[in-house]
């Protein structure tokens, strides 16, 4: 740790590849589902009519599970086939050997999974870390942020591949870990073979964007293409349907389930968290959103009527599409309206998760464990498949807007749509799946640039086709500084945003972590130079100017940290101590969760008949956890959890926030 850490490392969790025992962790709790699901199947039955009128005499007025009868019992209770494997089969068939009858499903269940916690246990026990042979990787935490900032940017090894890649403030539900262990030649040639996969999609997206852009302008197809001509003949609301409304919406049904596809071959190819993973799904369905939902279908659609020309007169592309590509501006008028209306009232009504967690409420969920995930598991959003969406909103305004201005206004209501049905979603409905801590923000502020770049190509070319010498200087002069600045801002900027300067800690109390990244001795050394100003001249020119050039020289510590102080939630933040954790989280914070899950306590409802009683005694004879607490069947069977008090619910347990 000192070697390559330095002194400021204090704890390492060592990265271990425990592929057998994970299998087996899964299989545990994919049992403990099949065991909850037959539970509830009998507590159900033996609260139903036919069980109950099974009792006869005086025991009838206690209505009790003990006093049914047992053949009844046996009947309500699930029976299964043995599993027999393929090879057991012919081998009991050379024997004549007979198969073996129906076995108590709820009792094999409980003896499969007894044998399984048993062996896990075991294995766990008997665990070691095994020669990592190149594909090694480590947890490190820190005494200051100072010291795991220093950390992460030097250079640990001469070995060009060691510890690389790093990354800092990853949390334990961020860590994907059967990706952490892939020797660095086999994932950087994963990476590239992902990178090339996507490209790939996007290259070939482009057929289908091309035919939606063709579909747009069905007059010129209606006129030019023989077999359209009854184009002509549909009612003009057809028409207007076909060429207005349709291609914004395979437009966006397209584009719909693109950012989850991405999503998946990055994970499937080792991305080592989900955090870096979101990133480069929101990069290149950024790239997508740019070539398929913009350039492709403004192309095709601007150009739908110039096709038949272009082999004819190919020195005439540049002109034609000079003349052709503001007419593709009509397209994305009805782009951003329909957007704004469909899908920002989709989101706001929200009827398809609705319909989906009622008909899962009454007809899919049978156990309080899955009731309880479906109600505590709000709607997620992932940045990277919503950012570039709106980038390219975006993007396509800033481009049209000297060509077509018009689309401004179009873009501004979209947009002003999707934000009420947002802003109300990202209050009471949704929570963020990844945590991007900010990156997501920055990089689409980043790709706005997309748009300038296009709008000033697209005048250079306007303004050389009607020889404007003038305004062609102008146009390309601004595209150099542009991409000048551009540049600029990506040398100096990137790294103040992936690591903390060092400047920003005091040097006197490194190991403080309440220092204040600008402290009063900065504050007092700047203090002068904003008191240089005696005159009316240098007060109204010379201090704009320079407050302009060198913001940070007039930035007074105290008037910010005033100004935080004037906010009506800094008592809240006040209140919220750093959170302090057992020896056991700290052990067990970035262990592989197959070395650390517990098994999960069975969870039954109670019911009126005490079927889940005789239940619960069952199971805690074979030794497993199980409880009825927090959960009951009403008296039409339907099973209800105890949501006003989740410290009662026998599956809640208060999360660690890492």
């Amino acid at each position: 740790m000192t070697h390559f850490f330095g002194d400021g490392a204090i704890r390492v969790w060592p990265v271990t590849k425990p592929e057998p025992l994970q299998t087996l962790v899964s299989e545990r709790d994919a049992l403990v589902d099949k065991l909850e699901s037959a539970e509830a199947v009998l507590v159900h039955k033996a609260n139903s009519w036919k069980a109950r009128r099974s009792i006869d005499g005086p025991r009838r007025a206690w209505v009790s599970y003990y006093d049914i009868p047992d053949l009844v019992k046996l009947a309500i209770r699930l029976r299964s086939k043995p599993k027999v494997f393929p090879l057991s089969r012919v081998i009991n068939d050379l024997l004549g050997i007979p198969y073996s009858k129906k076995e108590d499903t709820i009792q094999s269940l409980r003896d499969q999974l007894k044998e399984k916690v048993d062996l896990i246990e075991e294995m766990r026990k008997s665990h070691q870390i095994e020669e990592p042979y190149g594909a090694a990787a480590v947890f490190v935490e820190f005494k200051t942020q100072t010291e795991a900032q220093r950390a992460c940017q030097q250079v640990a090894s001469s070995n060009p591949l060691a510890l690389v890649p790093r990354y800092i403030g990853v949390k334990p539900n961020e860590v994907i870990w059967e990706n952490l262990t892939i020797p660095s030649v086999r994932r950087i040639s994963q990476q590239g073979i992902a990178n090339l996969i996507v490209i790939l999609s996007i290259v070939f997206w482009s057929i289908p964007s091309g035919l939606v852009g063709v579909v747009s302008n069905i007059n010129y197809l209606a006129e030019n293409v023989e077999w359209l001509h009854f184009l002509n003949d549909l009612p003009d609301p057809v028409t207007g349907l076909l060429s207005g409304l349709l291609p914004p919406l395979l437009t966006s049904l397209l584009s719909k389930d693109v950012p989850t596809l991405f999503r998946n071959v990055f994970r499937s190819f080792g991305g080592p968290t989900t955090t870096v993973n979101e990133l480069k799904v929101q990069k290149w369905a950024y790239v997508f959103q740019v070539t398929q939902v913009f350039l492709v279908t403004a192309v095709f659609s601007g150009a739908a009527t110039v096709v038949s020309q272009l082999a004819q007169h190919p020195t005439a592309i540049p002109a034609l599409l000079a003349r052709q590509l503001p007419k593709s501006s009509n397209y994305y008028l009805t782009y951003f309206i329909v957007q704004g209306t469909t899908s920002a009232a989709d989101s706001l009504l929200n009827y398809s998760n609705l319909v989906s967690h009622l008909s899962s409420e009454y007809l899919v969920d049978e156990t309080p464990r899955q009731k309880f995930s479906r109600y505590t598991n709000m709607k997620g959003i992932a940045w990277g498949k919503e950012f570039p969406k709106f980038t390219n909103f975006a993007i396509i305004a800033i481009a049209y807007s000297c060509i077509a201005p018009l689309v401004l206004g179009f873009a501004a209501a979209g947009l002003s749509l999707y934000y009420l049905s947002y802003r109300y979603n990202l209050f009471y409905v949704m929570q963020p799946e990844i945590d991007t801590k900010g990156q997501a923000y920055t990089l689409a502020l980043q790709h706005l640039l997309t748009g300038v770049y296009i709008a000033e190509l697209a005048l250079i070319g306007f303004f050389g086709l009607r020889q404007a010498k003038g305004p062609s200087i102008m146009i390309s002069v601004l595209f150099i500084v542009t991409v000048i600045y551009h540049v600029l801002m990506n040398r100096y900027i990137s790294p103040l945003e992936k690591f903390l300067p060092a400047d920003l800690v005091s040097s006197a109390k490194r190991d403080d972590e309440r220092t204040p990244l600008l402290s009063s001795a900065a504050e007092e050394g700047r203090s002068p130079r904003s008191a240089l100003v005696p005159s009316p001249v240098a007060k109204h020119v010379i201090k704009p100017t320079v407050r302009f050039f060198d913001p940070h020289a007039f930035t007074s510590y105290k008037f910010m940290k005033a100004w935080i102080r004037d906010e009506e939630d800094y008592d809240d933040m006040e209140a919220c101590e750093a959170p302090e954790y057992t020896d056991e989280e700290l052990k067990r914070a970035y262990l592989h969760p197959a070395l650390t899950s517990q098994t999960p306590v069975i969870w039954l409802a109670r019911d009126a008949m005490k079927a889940s009683k005789n239940e619960v005694r069952e199971n805690e004879e074979c030794g497993l956890k199980v409880s009825d607490e927090g959960a009951w069947l009403d008296e039409r069977r339907i099973v209800y959890w105890n949501v006003a008090d989740f410290e009662k619910v026998p599956v809640w347990k208060k999360a660690v926030k890492y």
